[in-house]
């Protein structure tokens, strides 16, 4: 969709949203304003930025700061920071082409780190920012976010995805699926299909993303009733593996879950195969992506991936979302820039809700932090390029995850 759609159909949708999530809902402690709210900040008619006449200071606008704290340097940079930049930077050129939105960044690099993390959101919290977009690894959120908790600013992650890390307050995000969502899912599809019973996990002892993962898999693995014949851990920075990878080969398992960050992930596989453990055992990877499987080359063949998006979604502006990314960049988006491109746009709608609340009213600007903090807590059903998103009352997405299979180098449809 062309960006004058997009911003329409944000618009409308937050009206839509109003009408639904508001009744009965606890959290909600502001009134409605009334229908000459909408008309006098243009948010049920939005400007089209092309056409309309208006005079420019006739036109109702929003400006606002926003932090950026992703991974710009180190190892983290390329698998999981640069590509969040990319989608957030594609998500504000295309907010900012309306007349009534005008988003800017200050943006610190987190260095691939838990002290640039914890860094980077401490000196965007003394810049005075209302919102923070960004930390990507669980194990840096976990020590960075409650920094931006304790000063009341929201905190967004589009990566994170150990469950359980919600709990460190009310102002929290994350647009990921947390592991106990996304894990159980992927266990009981899988196993539907290949009908394994003797399976055995993989995963980083020292990353809290990759423990949480393995206990997900364990537990759901544990439901069914698949016994686990080999539990092998490693530590973040190993390169080695043939002595777990060894141990799993002569043990004969019929599927092996692997739970990783990128670095560790694409050496597990490539030296899997190369140790001896047969294409006939299936390696099952939560947050598999095309780059891992590129970088992995015939070693991720018939790799399954659990996943919160796909290049091949016909979620709303999903195909619109990958042309757009491949102009700009010139490479396909990354899973990581599409959950980071969705995440602006969320917060974006939670802010043009703010703006309606604050309409004829006492209620803070649109651009205070306890009323975006306000506003996010209530999306329900939002269509974006991931599904239609929701947050539970803790501030985990919701939304249907995909399972996806290796074949010719590809992520394809496994279901």
């Amino acid at each position: 969709m062309n960006i004058t759609k997009r911003i329409t159909w944000i618009s409308t949708v937050v009206l839509i949203a109003l009408s639904v999530v508001f009744s009965g809902c606890e959290r909600v402690d502001r009134m409605i304003p009334d229908e000459s709210a909408y008309t006098e900040y243009g948010l049920r008619l939005p400007p089209d930025p092309h056409t309309d006449a208006l005079p420019q200071q006739d036109k109702p606008r929003i400006d606002i700061t926003l932090g950026i704290a992703v991974a710009l340097t180190g190892e983290y940079a390329e698998p999981y920071g640069l590509p969040m930049k990319r989608g957030l930077d594609l998500a504000r050129e295309e907010l900012n082409a309306s007349a009534y939105m005008n988003i800017e960044f200050v943006s610190v690099d987190a260095q691939s780190s838990v002290e640039g993390g914890v860094a980077a959101v401490g000196q965007l919290v003394d810049q005075g920012v209302p919102a923070i977009i960004g930390i990507g690894i669980s194990t840096h959120l976990e020590a960075a976010f409650p920094i931006a908790q304790d000063n009341g600013v929201v905190a967004f992650s589009p990566l994170s995805s150990a469950a359980g890390l919600s709990s460190i307050g009310e102002y929290v995000f994350r647009t990921g699926l947390a592991t106990n969502l996304l894990n159980p899912r992927g266990v009981r599809v899988t196993h539907e299909k290949l009908g394994y019973t003797k399976a055995a996990v993989i995963y980083d002892a020292a990353d809290t993303y990759s423990t949480s993962s393995n206990e997900e898999i364990v537990k759901a693995l544990e439901a069914i009733g698949v016994e686990i014949i080999a539990v092998e851990t490693f530590q973040t920075g190993d390169s080695d593996f043939s002595r777990q990878l060894t141990k799993i080969r002569d043990l004969a398992p019929e599927v092996v879950f692997l739970s990783a960050l990128t670095p560790e992930m694409v050496q597990i596989l490539i030296q899997g195969r190369a140790i001896g453990i047969p294409e006939t055992v299936t390696f099952i990877v939560p947050d598999l992506g095309r780059d891992q499987v590129q970088q992995a080359g015939a070693a991720a063949e018939g790799t399954i991936g659990l996943a919160n998006w796909s290049k091949t979604s016909q979620a709303p502006g999903n195909p619109e979302f990958v042309a757009n990314y491949q102009a700009k960049y010139g490479i396909d988006p990354e899973p990581w820039a599409a959950q980071a491109y969705a995440t602006l746009y969320i917060l974006a709608d939670a802010i043009f809700e703010a703006e309606i609340l604050k309409a004829g009213s006492n209620n803070p600007p649109a651009t205070d932090a306890a009323a975006i903090r306000q506003a996010l807590a209530r999306t329900q059903d939002f269509p974006t390029i991931l599904g239609n998103f929701s947050f539970d009352p803790n501030g985990e997405a919701m939304y249907d995850p995909i399972i996806l299979i290796a074949k010719d180098g590809e992520l394809q449809a496994f279901e």
